[in-house]
């Protein structure tokens, strides 16, 4: 092994509003005092069980556009639910966008999170 990931970075317009997004769809603690990163204006964090996502402001922030080839994704999570109509109400609310439900029997479905980034609920 050469490295240990220490976190995923977004880039994003908005860092307060897009960690406290995820904060809400994973829990965990925003901005919790971390010597490996300095918090400033352009960047926040947000430490869950064993995961830390980190967001991090560009200037004119173009996001993904799903599954625009010119404009794509890049990466994106996969975040396991129990119940996949229940959480799709729960993050819409929340302010994600449906790109793709699919076949209503497959098990997952396609969000972007306020900022554009692609992400999929999975039926656990």
């Amino acid at each position: 092994m050469i490295a240990k990931l220490q976190c995923v970075v977004l880039d994003c317009a908005d860092v307060v509003e897009l960690s406290r997004f995820y904060q809400s769809l994973l829990g965990g603690v925003v901005n919790q005092p971390d010597p490996r990163w300095s918090l400033g204006d352009g960047w926040a964090t947000l430490h869950t069980d064993g995961l830390v996502l980190a967001f991090q402001r560009v200037e004119d922030h173009q996001p993904p556009r799903w599954p625009d080839p010119a404009r794509p994704q890049q990466f994106h999570l996969d975040l396991g639910v129990k119940n996949l109509d229940r959480a799709q109400e729960d993050v819409l609310k929340l302010g994600a966008s449906l790109l793709d439900e699919g076949h209503r029997k497959r098990g997952w479905r396609v969000f972007a999170d306020p900022a554009g980034h692609p992400f999929c609920l999975v039926r656990d």
